[in-house]
């Protein structure tokens, strides 16, 4: 610990600090002896890019983070990005010892950073097999398949996924895995030399409203997964093509707290409406068995991770990200800069000064 008056041992971030904008910063790291109960200190080595991140880089105000009252942007070091696998530096949680690669989810959403801490329930140990932008991939996989698992109807049914990006895809490979008859995908962009790859038996190259309007009897899905999110049109179109008796699971990302529900549409169709996220103490668990299923489909691996940024260039991830386009999926960064490793003890190199 340093003493009254001295700084602390520094490390590298960057910090969102306008819309759409990083910029690279110094912030005291954090230190092994001030770890909270059961959480770990990760070493970041890679991070991947969510869709519920974009709505925070371009400005939307974080629901969770209380210290997150800037004008403009958050400025938070390492914010915002929560999938992440990292090197346990330091531990008070006696299952994930010192030196073991772990994937899961930081819970602060500031893994843009050198270093973080997390709970010791929102990680599991991922091994080393993977290099770790293509580990990143095992976060999304836990709550797609702790989502179906929520789905019993899935087994036997015709299966619908509106929006086919990093989580649509892997939606459509767990259903037709969980036993879907028939997998049907739904994009705006032409993901069709990829989409059978990951289950999908018909894709539809079309927006979500004109596919549920041109709709037959005995085309609509019994089960729907809306994977798009960010506005209240997929969730509308959702609910039109959905078959009598029918089930929605709402994924995707809400942009505001309160949207429009069709429901003079859902009460006519007798259909079962679910939504929700992994809670903490599920966490666990949902990776474990995303390993277990990533080992069984190894192949998902291969192509899941398109693009990969260095730490210094996460502006251009992000934008990448926001703009979805045909052979682009999950986009990761990494930390590619040895230098910082050097004598973690002491952090990075200085950064040039800003005047």
């Amino acid at each position: 610990m340093p003493r009254p008056g001295e700084r602390g041992p520094l490390m590298y971030a960057q910090r969102l600090i306008a819309p759409a904008a990083f910029e690279a910063c110094e912030v005291l790291a954090p230190t092994p002896d001030a770890l909270p109960p059961r959480a770990v200190l990760l070493r970041t080595l890679a991070g991947g890019v969510c869709g519920s991140d974009l709505p925070h880089f371009m400005g939307r105000i974080s629901a969770t983070r209380d210290d997150d009252v800037s004008t403009g942007a958050a400025r938070l070091p390492g914010f915002p990005m929560h999938e992440v696998v990292g090197e346990v530096v330091a531990t008070s949680d006696t299952r994930h010892p010192a030196g073991t690669r772990v994937v899961g989810w930081a819970d602060k959403m500031d893994a843009l950073a050198q270093f973080v801490v997390t709970s010791g329930d929102s990680v599991y140990p991922c091994g080393n097999s993977l290099a770790p932008e293509h580990a990143v991939m095992l976060q999304p996989l836990a709550c797609v398949l702790h989502t179906i698992a929520r789905i019993p109807e899935v087994a036997g049914a015709r299966v619908a996924v509106l929006g086919l990006g990093p989580i649509g895809l892997l939606f459509s490979h767990a259903a037709k895995a969980a036993g879907a008859a028939e997998v049907v995908g739904v994009d705006r962009v032409d993901r069709s030399s990829i989409a059978s790859s990951y289950g999908v038996d018909t894709f539809v190259h079309s927006s979500a409203d004109r596919w549920a309007r041109g709709l037959a009897s005995a085309e609509r899905p019994t089960v729907l997964i809306e994977a798009v999110g960010h506005q209240p049109g997929t969730l509308q179109s959702a609910v039109e093509a959905i078959s009598f008796g029918g089930t929605v699971f709402y994924f995707g990302v809400p942009d505001e707290p309160v949207y429009p529900f069709p429901i003079g549409g859902a009460l006519r169709k007798n259909l079962t409406f679910r939504t929700g996220v992994v809670e903490p103490a599920a966490r666990r668990a949902a990776l474990a068995a995303a390993v277990g299923y990533l080992q069984e489909h190894r192949a998902l691996a291969d192509s899941y991770v398109t693009s990969t940024f260095a730490l210094d260039d996460c502006s251009s991830a992000y934008l990448a990200a926001n703009s979805p386009r045909s052979g682009q999926l999950k986009i990761a960064v990494t930390m590619d800069r040895p230098d910082l490793y050097a004598n973690a003890s002491q952090g990075p190199p200085p950064l040039p000064r800003r005047d």
